[in-house]
């Protein structure tokens, strides 16, 4: 049976919202909620925050959750989940949840861990990595430069990840690309094989990554497979104060 520990990376500067981490929502600061939600996984035996901030560091400790202090120098989450996985050797899946989904569905977090425990490649090794995707339903989504699109193959593996939409559809208006094909959006939640999460992190950037800024797109520059699953579950990222006015509004009477 594998063990899987969930690693929350969060990290208190932030251009568009600084201290995010620590935003109230009904009463409870915004990591507290994700960290609770990470708990309701059936999957996950071990939760942790990974943070470079003491602010963060004590908010966690202070509602009996676990949290460990990492370098401030890391480029991405990834990169500091990778400093917290190295400590904990008995783990043979890390699930990268982000920091800023407070009301992210456990059911999503167990969909992440299945690709771990149904798919195997031929060398025996087991899946790599693995993400989850969601069928874009509108226009303006298929548009939106910030929800990153997935062209995937028969085997449910990520060929390319674009913030364009993709595939083009020649001799079709854009307008009217929905109706003639499905069109599928990345849900930024990542599974790895412990050992390869060590190794990517030793990667340096690719000439795809840098195009596009997708930090997938190295992993599959360098060769590593990404299994996805589908997902249903609505998605309610917090990037900016606006966001947050915006879910409170939503979800104001739902808190506890």
């Amino acid at each position: 049976m594998q063990k899987i520990i969930g690693i929350i990376p969060a990290r208190f500067a932030s251009v568009r919202f600084p201290g995010k981490p620590l935003a109230d929502i009904g009463g409870k600061p915004m990591i507290r909620r994700v960290y609770e939600q990470v708990c309701k996984s059936s999957a996950v035996s071990e939760v942790v925050v990974a943070t470079d901030d003491e602010r963060i560091l004590r908010a966690v400790t202070g509602f009996g959750g676990k949290a460990m202090l990492t370098s401030s120098g890391h480029q991405s989450g990834t990169d500091r989940c990778a400093e917290v996985a190295g400590m904990f050797p008995g783990y043979d899946i890390v699930i990268n949840i982000q920091g800023d989904e407070p009301f992210i569905d456990p059911a999503q977090i167990d969909e992440l861990c299945s690709c771990f425990q149904t798919g195997e490649k031929e060398n025996g090794s087991g899946v790599e990595l693995a993400s989850l995707y969601k069928k874009i339903t509108s226009p303006e989504e298929l548009k939106n430069p910030n929800l990153p699109k997935i062209v995937m193959n028969g085997k449910k593996e990520a060929i390319y990840f674009s913030r364009f939409p993709v595939p083009y559809l020649r001799g079709v208006p854009a307008e009217k690309w929905l109706e003639h094909r499905d069109y599928y959006k990345h849900i930024g939640i990542y599974g790895y094989r412990r050992d390869i999460l060590l190794e990517i992190t030793k990667l340096p950037p690719s000439p795809l990554e840098l195009s596009e800024s997708l930090e997938q797109l190295r992993w599959l520059e360098n060769g590593y497979t990404i299994r996805l699953a589908e997902t249903r579950a609505a998605t309610h990222a917090i990037d900016t104060p606006e966001d947050l006015q915006r879910v409170l509004k939503e979800f104001g009477g739902e808190l506890n």
